[in-house]
């Protein structure tokens, strides 16, 4: 118990320093940090996805090797999910009392352990119980960044900042179906595994240089008082600031009462079956029923997270300019031409490559500026911001529940409807992919429900 209280204490936020009354100082100190922040919380929490999807990338060799089978990954894909939901809620919660530096550092530290030791292991046990255990660490990244990206950028540019740092998600999908599958390629799936866990361990370096404590801390005063934006943020950082830790709690717990917010975690429980059904299983779709090697099917799916980079930037350009801040009529918007390019991906026969690689960049583009929204942004905007981490653990539990029950069904579906043809493995996805694509559109009509709801102060 000590030990546990040791730890927390490792993680508390520092106490406010002395302020700085300097103008000049105060805003020469805040644009720096600023521009470290939000470069390096997003190739940190990039990093973090290097270390979740390296078996994506791996399930096939491990298929063909004969060491695991389609319905065992989807056994240990569901551990790092159902890892990853427990701890969304209990780590949301935890890191809006936290020094998101540390919090985040020691996440990725975890999981980069955790994919290390998987490459000297083939025991299903072992796979399970690390890739469960990466799922919970996992945790720590989403909520340390978007409490980090409260503290530091107000209301009225948040759309523009989240869609910048929710580019994160694509840039180390990136590097995995590209990078992780040149390497497993050519030097075998447990480097794949090694390669992921050592980028995490020097990124945690760059994280404990830039990633900064609270404003306070360091001297500086509230964002909202920085930029004179109290007029969309009065409670975050005005009156609710001085508020005792038992009040924050309250606020905290009033995100359970409020309906918006449990329709949008149905509706992005709904988008992770579609996003990580790709994300999972669209390197063997393309390898066995579009007959491409690992390259050209790592570049296709890079080319989907390459557009997602300008996805996410793009969706947060377009509701907070053109929409004022307004998410659902982009949402509609995005999600009709998602569901256009999966339809292609999924359905049209004979596809060229050309073709293919359209549609993976209009899926990435549109499915990122989804994710920036209803796996967070909308959220964050209609509750308190001393609930930002909160609301985005909650949102986060029904999202990979959501993932996790992916996993599970979709490995069991492609199991079941596998069978060997001279002595070969074919798979057949015609069930698999109308469910993937079946829960994108039951995540399109949900967040149409939400029409009319609109940011609080």
């Amino acid at each position: 118990m000590e030990k546990l209280k040791s730890l927390f204490r490792f993680w508390a936020t520092g106490p406010d320093a002395p302020p700085i009354e300097d103008q000049d100082q105060v805003d020469q100190s805040y644009k720096k940090i600023r521009r470290q922040l939000i470069v390096f919380l997003t190739l940190g929490y990039g990093t973090y996805y290097v270390c979740r999807l390296a078996l994506s990338v791996i399930k096939k060799p491990l298929i063909d090797n004969g060491i695991f089978s389609a319905e065992d990954l989807g056994q240990i894909g569901a551990a790092l999910f159902f890892g990853y939901a427990a701890g969304k809620i209990t780590n949301g919660f935890l890191s809006d009392h936290t020094n998101t530096r540390r919090f985040m550092i020691t996440g990725l530290l975890v999981s980069a352990i955790c994919n290390i030791i998987m490459g000297f292991s083939t025991a299903l046990t072992v796979f399970i119980v690390m890739w469960g255990l990466n799922g919970w660490f996992q945790s720590f990244g989403a909520a340390s960044s978007v409490v980090t990206l409260s503290r530091w950028f107000s209301n009225s540019e948040r759309g523009v900042y989240y869609g910048i740092w929710s580019s994160s998600h694509s840039i180390g999908e990136g590097l995995t179906f590209i990078g992780t599958a040149f390497v497993v390629e050519y030097f075998g799936w447990r480097a794949g595994f090694y390669g992921a866990g050592l980028i995490a361990l020097v990124f945690c370096i760059f994280l404990a240089i830039f990633i900064k404590d609270r404003p306070q801390t360091l001297g500086l005063p509230a964002v909202a008082d920085w930029r004179n934006d109290h007029i969309a943020a009065t409670r975050a950082e005005g009156a609710a600031a001085k508020q005792s830790p038992k009040e924050v709690v309250a606020i905290q717990l009033g995100i359970f009462k409020h309906p918006s917010v449990w329709v949008l975690g149905l509706a992005s429980a709904s988008m992770y079956v579609t996003r990580y059904a790709v994300n999972d299983w669209g390197m063997l779709y393309l390898q066995e029923y579009r007959g491409m090697d690992m390259t050209e099917a790592g570049a296709l799916l890079g080319i989907n997270t390459i557009a997602g980079i300008g996805g996410c930037i793009a969706y947060g350009f377009i509701s907070d300019k053109l929409f004022n801040a307004r998410r659902p009529p982009v949402n509609l918007i995005f999600a009709l031409f998602e569901i256009a390019a999966l339809i292609v991906i999924y359905y049209v026969p004979n596809t060229s490559y050309t073709v293919l690689a359209i549609a993976f960049a209009v899926y990435g583009f549109t499915l990122s500026g989804l994710l920036a929204v209803i796996g967070g942004l909308f959220a964050v905007d209609v509750v308190s911001k001393k609930a930002t981490g909160a609301v985005l653990g909650f949102i986060g539990i029904f999202s990979y529940m959501g993932a996790a029950l992916q996993s599970l069904a979709s490995g069991w579906l492609v199991g079941r409807a596998s069978h060997m043809v001279d002595g070969t493995m074919v798979y057949d996805f015609t069930v698999p992919r109308l469910f993937w694509v079946g829960m994108a559109v039951v995540s399109m009509l949900l967040a149409a429900t939400l029409w009319n709801v609109k940011a609080e102060d």
